[in-house]
């Protein structure tokens, strides 16, 4: 009786056994000849680790040898192409004592390779490279957006020594040059560019006249005539300067940028 049992058992376990192995089960995947049933496995998060800022990396700041000047040489022709991300990497790793042989490639024949000079000065934040975006910026036969850019990672490095590109700029012919001129002096907490912006407030150019104004209003604060500024003539403005051309001359000598104000947007 007992052996009966046993061999109904084991017929049992080896039907249920070819029938498990005929048949495909719904959320069963084929891989060659078997099947990969999917399992659920326990998920730990990662630990949370202090994040590091890629500034907080010391940059270079020893002279570069006769070896790494030659090798950022070779790397200037490379900010133009596939490689240009991996040529301001490296020029970055270099450091500031790199900025020499950097700023060579503002005169290279390719705008994008001077475009990525500039930007890659904006990333090493090397002051003594202000100097050479200054005369970028003021260069008549340079392309607009170069010395856009150029005019505003000088503006960001020293504020100061940027009066000089964007009084060039502010009397171009390139009226986006003179908008730009016009837009990056709100930065430059400077009394020079006070005079330079009132000029441009009579352009031909409504938006650039718009953006003078504007930056005036942000550094000196000064409580203007209110004026239909958005349909404007340039009979209109030229009448305007006048306004803040007399108000400056009586403020000119004793005034003093006021704090710029907080942004309260949350950050």
């Amino acid at each position: 009786m007992i052996m009966q049992q046993r061999k109904v058992y084991s017929c049992g376990i080896l039907l249920l056994t070819l029938f498990l192995g005929t048949v495909q089960p719904l959320w069963a995947e084929p891989l060659g000849k078997a099947w990969i049933i999917p399992v659920q496995v326990p998920y730990e998060a990662p630990p949370k680790g202090q994040d590091v800022l890629a500034e907080s990396v010391p940059q270079n700041t020893k002279p570069l040898t006769p070896e790494e000047v030659q090798r950022a040489e070779a790397l200037l022709p490379l900010l133009e192409g596939k490689q240009e991300f991996w040529a301001m990497g490296e020029f970055v790793h270099l450091g500031e004592p790199a900025v020499p042989v950097l700023v060579k490639g503002l005169t290279m024949p390719g705008p994008r390779i001077r475009y990525n000079v500039i930007e890659t000065i904006s990333m090493l934040k090397a002051v003594s490279a202000v100097p050479a975006l200054v005369a970028a910026a003021k260069e008549p036969n340079e392309i607009p957006r170069v010395r856009e850019h150029a005019l505003r990672v000088a503006v960001r490095l020293d504020a100061a020594k940027a009066v000089e590109a964007i009084e060039v700029m502010a009397k171009d012919q390139n009226s986006s040059i003179r908008k730009a001129a016009a837009f990056e002096s709100r930065y430059v907490r400077e009394n020079a560019v006070v005079p330079i912006l009132i000029g441009t407030i009579g352009d031909e150019e409504r938006f650039v006249a718009l953006s003078a104004v504007q930056s005036l209003w942000i550094l000196t604060r000064h409580e203007s005539e209110f004026h239909d500024w958005e349909t404007s003539s340039k009979q209109d403005r030229q009448e305007w300067t006048v306004e803040w051309s007399e108000w400056w001359n009586g403020q000119k000598d004793t005034f003093e940028m006021p704090d710029p104000k907080r942004s309260t947007r949350p950050r």
